[in-house]
């Protein structure tokens, strides 16, 4: 996989996914040379190519952070998964807390602050090259009837106190809905991003399986400069459903608390947590249920993206030759090359019929959906296409189970803003890395 290191201007090292920062200083110190060189000149280095291996470098602020890939990963895939992990520093620390760190001293270590964190980034890296939520922008959901969504959605939109921006249940690290204050959706929607980020910092954790959790975040793409208050619970033994709400107030745990405790006790009544928690509930569908057999695995359309609407997509069940792990990862890499080629800048495309080695694959991509398909290795282009169609027809008659197409909306006063303004720098209330 790739090798990934974040530095600040100064040249001191801040992470490495492989090793340690330490040995690895020199490594980091050629990389801001470089930088440093090509700045000189009034430009930006992007990029550097060799025979096998190729190092992408992003610079955000005082942060530098660059990738070393020999995959089949594009030049701009490295780049979105090096924003991914600029993002989740900034869901602990805030823009605004690192630009002033680096204002007051250069060669700051930045460690001290996220001291704990390279499980969450470890993590992250490993999300961003094996879900396909993180190459179609879109959030894992968990199927779900919709009369059931519809319920749990109600009870989250009645379950509400002053300062309350979001409520988000989850259930096996999937999406089950996302409740937002109204007068935030008409500023801001809630991006694939920051749930994504989200969902890594609480699946690294086991922190957040103790109890009642109560700890600043930042959600960057929705405001990178300010705090929620995240209020963050499991509500059944087996710490596979969780509800996490976020507020603008960072004195209302008790209030927040007891929202919770109203959702659960619902729950309870209604034998939600059941489902949810997996007794009846299958965490994805398989390719059978389709009723297009003669494809072992595929990757589902994103739904249409617009303003009151969250990019969601299903995931299949992987079959037939794809149980390993290493042929998952030779398949999806194989989608990563799909992906690069369909969203080309110099040259997109709408539809790619590849014939590789072991299976055929298609992509195809339209105004309201992304498609990502794989095929047993002699089936014909027309074959192919008859396929697909048959699947979007199933989907289409699914969706609805399938998607989150609407978010549920609630008021409350007074109105919220987007976040608290002015994160803390020292990050001293960052208290979940002690249990990591």
């Amino acid at each position: 996989r790739a090798m990934v290191f974040v530095l600040s201007e100064a040249g001191k090292p801040i992470y490495s996914r492989y090793g340690n920062e330490e040995a690895l200083s020199s490594t980091m110190g050629v990389m801001m040379a470089l930088v440093s060189f090509i700045q000189s000149g009034d430009n930006a280095i992007r990029s550097i190519y060799s025979d096998d291996r190729k190092l992408v470098f992003v610079q955000q602020g005082p942060l530098v952070l660059v990738s070393v890939s020999r995959t089949l990963q594009s030049e701009q895939q490295l780049r979105q998964e090096l924003l991914y992990v600029y993002y989740q520093i900034l869901s602990m620390l805030t823009q605004v807390s690192i630009t002033r760190i680096f204002e007051r001293k250069k060669n700051y270590d930045l460690r001290r602050l996220l001291a704990g964190s390279e499980k969450i980034l470890d993590r992250l890296l490993n999300l961003v090259e094996s879900d396909p939520g993180f190459l179609l922008g879109a959030v894992r959901c968990l199927p779900l009837p919709a009369s059931q969504r519809d319920a749990l959605g109600a009870l989250l939109q009645k379950a509400i106190t002053p300062n309350l921006v979001f409520s988000i249940l989850v259930a096996q690290s999937q999406l089950v809905t996302a409740v937002q204050e109204r007068a935030v959706i008409e500023e801001c929607r809630l991006e694939p991003t920051d749930l994504h980020l989200l969902l890594n910092l609480i699946g690294a954790s086991s922190a957040f399986q103790a109890g009642e959790i109560w700890t600043p975040i930042c959600l960057p793409r929705f405001n990178p400069d300010g705090y929620f208050y995240a209020y963050i619970s499991y509500l059944d033994a087996e710490c596979t459903v969780c509800l996490v709400l976020l507020s603008t107030d960072k004195e209302s745990f008790y209030a927040v608390s007891d929202c919770k405790k109203r959702v659960e006790e619902a729950m309870r009544t209604q034998g939600s947590l059941q489902v949810l928690s997996g007794g009846l509930q299958s965490p994805s569908y398989s390719v059978g249920q389709v009723g297009v057999p003669g494809y072992p695995g595929e990757l589902p359309p994103a739904a249409p993206v617009h303003q009151r609407q969250l990019s969601s997509s299903p995931s299949p069940e992987l079959e037939g030759p794809y149980c390993s792990e290493e042929e998952q990862q030779r398949l999806f890499d194989l989608y990563h090359y799909l992906h690069s080629r369909i969203h080309s800048t110099s040259r997109p495309l709408r539809l790619i019929y590849h014939v590789a080695e072991k299976e055929t694959l298609l992509a195809w991509v339209t105004s309201k959906f992304e498609l990502y398909t794989c095929f047993s290795p002699l089936v014909t282009k027309a074959g192919a296409i008859n396929v697909l169609t048959k699947l979007l027809r199933w989907i289409k008659k699914e969706e609805d189970r399938l998607f989150i197409r609407y978010p549920p909306k609630y008021s409350t006063t007074p109105n919220p803003g987007k976040g608290t303004k002015g994160g803390r720098p020292d990050g001293a209330e960052n208290g979940f890395f002690a249990g990591l």
